[in-house]
């Protein structure tokens, strides 16, 4: 049957380091404690693009947030993402690119929730994959960051790996499909 809009999706299977984490009866994972959190077989040829939506907190201190692309349960470590950065907080503002081996995505806090709404376009083609992210949370102050990113190789992905960089994370993320 098909479907317009959203759709939620149901990853094959789960992979992660840290206290735990499980996939709920409607397809979100919930995860506590965790350093890494893999998503395997979600990015299909159902659809072309993706809205990941994540709430989360870093455990303790503050620390970035990032993640990879991955592909039959291994993640593309090689520095083929570029991302570029804005961001606003209180009364600073400021903009940075970053090469790097990961997609930086956000500044996590350890007082306050954060959420995270990402789109990814194109991840299961055989083409570069683009992505653009709204982080929003208490880091320093009410804080917003918006990520735009590439990842420059042309292979076709089936899953995501979230980092909370040098730190652990607890919260939820659900993956959505959007229809063809």
């Amino acid at each position: 049957m098909s479907k317009n809009g959203l759709i939620l999706l149901t990853p094959t299977s789960i992979a992660y380091t840290g206290t735990s984490a499980t996939i709920s009866t409607n397809g979100s994972v919930l995860f506590s404690g965790i350093t890494s959190l893999s998503f395997n077989g979600v990015f299909t040829n159902d659809y072309d693009n993706y809205l990941i939506i994540r709430r989360s907190q870093i455990d303790t201190d503050d620390f970035g947030y990032s993640f990879r692309l991955r592909a039959s349960g291994t993640d593309d470590t090689a520095s083929n993402y570029v991302t570029q950065r804005l961001y606003a907080s209180d009364t600073s503002y400021g903009g940075a690119r970053y090469t790097s081996s990961k997609a930086y995505n956000g500044i996590g806090s350890n007082d306050q929730r954060d959420g995270q709404a990402l789109y990814v376009y194109g991840p299961y083609l055989a083409q570069p994959t683009a992505w653009r992210q709204i982080h929003v949370g208490g880091y320093l102050n009410a804080y917003i960051d918006d990520f735009a990113g590439t990842h420059n190789q042309t292979t076709a992905y089936d899953g995501i790996t979230f980092y909370p960089d040098g730190n652990s994370m607890s919260g939820r993320v659900a993956i959505y499909g959007m229809r063809k």
